[in-house]
């Protein structure tokens, strides 16, 4: 008979040295410049814990974001930290992230958490956290109608080889007016009516950033109103261009569906909220296009079950990640034990959503802690029933979740 203590242990120290490739993330390798976010400051000041602070003190809010980067970190650290316990998921990350980096977490010294990321160089901040979070590399999400990013791609920055394109496609499906305005000026000929050579301009540009970028998959995030099909811009644009595009270069489509923006415009990039979509969209999607490939995740806990009900009838859909709201110890549980009991080993079962390099440290500790946690609970049901364990099998389960999964996907290897 198996020892369960032993098994337990062994399923920990697996999870935790395996290294992963993170599928969907908004960060940018130092090449970047500003636009790569770490240390204290930028922890802080992150829209989770923007949004908590502000409930807190809601007559801010307009002060608040008239203040410079240390001193919104300053009121951030003393509403969540010091007036009271920090036992929020947001709040805990960060102090999870000072730990595993070797900091002193009961002091509470701000000024010397600044000394320690102001003494750290771009370069050698990237490879500590990659070390602790155990990174082989990360899929950054990359904007062609970001003027600041679009500088760094065309004069051909050098990119970390951690560092992995997606082309992000919200501009151009979410707002296209601004889309068509930004085309014409870059001298695509499209019209706002889509008439004339509006999709095949819009190819030559997909295909144009699809050289720069090389990226491995394109990616769009979608209100929980998304339709499929849909008489609108987005549904013309993804019928005529983007699934046809997808399906001749082989690159997946991720959808990201349920987020509600801005619902309090106040808040900024805080403000978004989440609303639960249809899945008739994505089967709908997975049944008229087989040839493509879609990743898939939603915002609403009520459209899990259903994803995964929908993941076991098209095999060109691949669930990924508890994102965002989701990304809570407790949902994480709940959402990755179901979708092993209904679909065995094939999702993604998790990625950081991080903007700010730091955060990788903490949410995959946190993730890999739950998903130690359930699969030991579906090994010890494995083992009641006879069922040999070797560890030789163990590790290629969660070699397979944390990045085999998503390179056959692709059919790629990284």
């Amino acid at each position: 008979m198996i020892n369960r203590a032993e098994l337990r242990a062994k399923i920990g120290e697996i999870v935790n040295s395996t290294p992963l490739v993170d599928i969907h993330t908004h960060l940018f390798p130092p090449a970047f410049g500003g636009m790569m976010l770490r240390g204290i400051d930028e922890l802080l000041t992150y829209h989770y814990l923007v949004a908590e602070t502000l409930r807190y003190r809601p007559e801010k809010t307009e002060e608040f974001w008239r203040m410079p980067l240390v001193a919104q970190a300053d009121l951030v650290w003393e509403t969540l930290f010091l007036e009271r316990s920090p036992v929020s998921e947001a709040c805990r990350g960060v102090l999870t992230t000072l730990k595993l980096l070797g900091l002193d977490t009961s002091a509470g010294a701000l000024a010397e958490y600044r000394d320690f990321f102001g003494g750290l160089s771009p370069e050698e901040h990237v490879d500590l956290v990659c070390q602790k979070a155990g990174i082989k590399a990360v899929v950054m999400t990359n904007d062609p109608f970001d003027p600041e990013e679009r500088r760094f791609w065309q004069e051909k920055y050098p990119v970390d080889r951690r560092f992995l394109a997606a082309l992000r496609l919200d501009v151009l499906l979410n707002k296209w007016p601004e889309a068509a305005a930004h085309l014409q000026a870059a001298g695509y000929e499209v019209d706002p009516g889509m008439t004339g050579r509006t999709f095949p301009e819009i190819r030559r540009f997909l295909e144009e950033w699809d050289r720069i970028m090389n990226p491995l998959y394109l990616a769009v995030s979608l209100p929980p109103t998304f339709a499929f099909p849909e008489e609108t811009p987005r549904g013309r644009l993804l019928e005529n261009v983007i699934l046809p595009f997808c399906r001749e270069s082989g690159r997946p489509l991720a959808l990201m569906i349920g987020v509600k923006k801005l619902v309090n415009p106040a808040l900024r990039l805080a403000g978004d909220s989440v609303g639960r979509s249809r899945i008739e969209t994505v089967e709908n999607l997975c049944a008229a296009y087989p040839e493509n490939k879609f990743l898939v995740t939603f915002l609403s806990r009520e459209n899990q079950h259903e994803l995964c009900v929908a993941a076991r009838k098209f095999g060109n859909l691949m669930p990924f990640g508890c994102w965002w709201f989701l990304n809570t110890p407790g949902m994480i549980r709940e959402i990755t034990g179901m979708r092993l009991e209904l679909l065995g080993l094939s999702f993604i079962p998790q990625h950081s959503d991080a903007r700010v390099l730091d955060q990788l440290v903490y949410k995959w500790d946190h993730s890999r802690k739950e998903l130690a946690r359930v699969l030991t609970e579906k090994y010890e049901d494995l083992a009641a029933t006879g069922w040999q364990l070797p560890e030789d099998a163990i590790r290629r389960d969660v070699e397979g979740l944390f990045f085999r999964n998503f390179q056959e996907f692709l059919g790629i290897s990284l």
